[in-house]
């Protein structure tokens, strides 16, 4: 029974930590759309309409182009929250990050999420 027990827990250790890494064009599904992509970056182009979320997903090292402004909410994997207000044209730095981010406001929201990948020597 002990080994079924940790058999069991290492499965949903394992589902938890897959769920977790999901990639935001697949979580945002119709929201989010992918511009452009090449060896180095990858930009994903959002369109939130109010109440919309992007469901859980993770990032490597990017950048956030806010091309509209909007008050939206972020659920990071440890199930803290935070608020966000933007306004189009603010531009922000984002390390590694797993999170969810709803549109809490009015309007549609349209951002341009740019991930930096691994650098080739």
């Amino acid at each position: 029974m002990t080994r079924f027990r940790l058999l069991l827990a290492c499965l949903t250790a394992t589902l938890a930590t897959n769920a977790f890494a999901q990639d935001m064009a697949a979580t945002a599904r119709d929201n989010a759309k992918v511009v452009l992509e090449n060896d180095r970056v990858r930009v994903i182009e959002l369109n939130m309409p109010p109440g919309a979320s992007t469901g859980m997903h993770s990032h490597d090292d990017n950048l956030v182009v806010f091309l509209s402004g909007g008050s939206a909410t972020q659920t990071m994997a440890d199930g803290t929250t935070k608020a966000m207000a933007r306004k189009a044209g603010e531009v922000l730095w984002s390390d590694p990050v797993t999170h969810d981010t709803k549109n809490t406001g009015k309007s549609a929201s349209r951002t341009l999420v740019i991930e930096l990948k691994d650098a080739k020597p």
